[in-house]
């Protein structure tokens, strides 16, 4: 059984920067409570690696997630005390987190997504301050940097820098919290 934090107080005192959204409760399967797991994971299946869920505005306490199963290329999913399809349905699209705390160590030279936030950019042989990484998105090809522009940028220009290790990405300073890139400011 996987088991949901069930100490309201613990659950109050924690702050939001300390949590990932991992996925999100989707539509009713059935009629007995069970539902299509969305999974934000990369890959997907990681989130069966997770246990202690966090559900978003608290809106679920005291409450365990009996399992969660792979079916072709979808999860689902079913909490305990839920067992009918129109409870369920009342909590479609609520995410669902886990602690900071919870994701495994990575080696030195990778990354989780949200640890690039907050990042400078720097152009690696202009030493030009392109901004700060305010988010990562994906438009199909890659995942992209979203840079913000900052009172130490070199102009007001928000770009958008490919996530390409090695092409554009040169290096990542993780206690200078800066990047390295092969970008230039008028791309």
């Amino acid at each position: 059984k996987l088991q949901l934090k069930k100490n309201l107080q613990m659950i109050k005192k924690i702050n939001i920067e300390n949590l990932i959204c991992i996925g999100s409760i989707g539509k009713p399967k059935g009629l007995s409570g069970e539902f299509f797991l969305n999974s934000y994971s990369y890959p997907k299946e990681n989130i069966l690696n997770y246990s202690n869920f966090i559900f978003e505005n608290d809106s679920l306490i005291d409450f365990n997630i009996s399992y969660v199963k792979k079916i072709n290329s979808k999860f689902v999913s079913k909490i305990e005390q839920i067992n009918n399809r129109e409870d369920i349905k009342k909590y479609t699209n609520v995410l669902i987190y886990i602690l900071k705390a919870d994701l495994p160590e990575l080696d030195d030279n990778n990354f989780y997504w949200h640890e690039l936030i907050g990042m400078t950019i720097v152009n690696e042989t202009k030493n030009e301050n392109l901004g700060i990484v305010d988010d990562i998105a994906n438009f199909g090809s890659n995942d992209c940097l979203v840079v913000k522009c900052t009172s130490e940028s070199i102009d007001n220009q928000n770009r958008l820098i490919p996530f390409i290790r090695d092409i554009y990405i040169k290096e990542i300073v993780s206690k200078e919290m800066l990047i390295l890139v092969d970008w230039e400011k008028n791309y």
